[in-house]
């Protein structure tokens, strides 16, 4: 399992939470069958849940306690940032 600098594993597409929700590293690569209301600008790093850095490659998501998530990744739950 990879870890970014501060130890935290990232989340993989094949762990059951992140499968139940559809989770992929890249936003290019959602089912747009499957999701039919996905959009290509929507990624974790314009989330809601996302709590990464500005311009990190990972972060914490507050779906998926103690992981990372892809800053250009994407989950059924994405709820755009106000």
């Amino acid at each position: 399992m990879r870890a970014n600098a501060a130890g935290l594993p990232h989340l993989s597409p094949t762990d059951p939470a992140a499968q139940a929700l559809g989770y992929v590293e890249n936003t290019a690569q959602v089912d747009q069958a499957k999701y039919p209301n996905h959009k290509p600008s929507q990624d974790c790093s314009n989330c809601n849940f996302y709590r990464g850095a500005a311009g990190a490659p990972w972060g914490p998501c507050q779906l998926f306690p103690g992981k990372d998530v892809n800053a250009k990744g994407w989950c059924s739950a994405h709820a755009t940032r106000k």
